[in-house]
């Protein structure tokens, strides 16, 4: 069986001056312009990612959410209003 190692391009096109300012980073740190540019974008990438997928509570906010989870409110009037409304639309789903 035979590896392959795809690669895909990605181009970008910027002034000189942010060549130059991306040059002088990458070899301040022993990389290429290639490599640095694909380790900052990918190291960016993972950063975005998490902020945007993993929730970070206080140690208060966790044992509030988890007790409201274990003994959540009883519905208010606005809510037993909002799903009376919903099934009388006929939007009502079956298991």
């Amino acid at each position: 069986m035979k590896a392959t190692n795809q690669q895909e391009r990605i181009f970008a096109r910027v002034t000189p001056e942010v060549r130059a300012t991306l040059r002088q980073a990458a070899e301040t740190t022993g990389a290429t312009l290639n490599q640095f540019l694909v380790q900052s974008a990918l190291k960016e990438a993972h950063a975005i990612i998490e902020r945007e997928q993993i929730i970070r509570l206080t140690q208060r906010d966790a044992e509030l959410f988890f007790a409201v989870l274990e003994n959540p409110p009883a519905p208010s009037e606005k809510l037993r209003e909002a799903v009376t409304a919903y099934r009388s639309a006929g939007l009502d789903v079956q298991d």
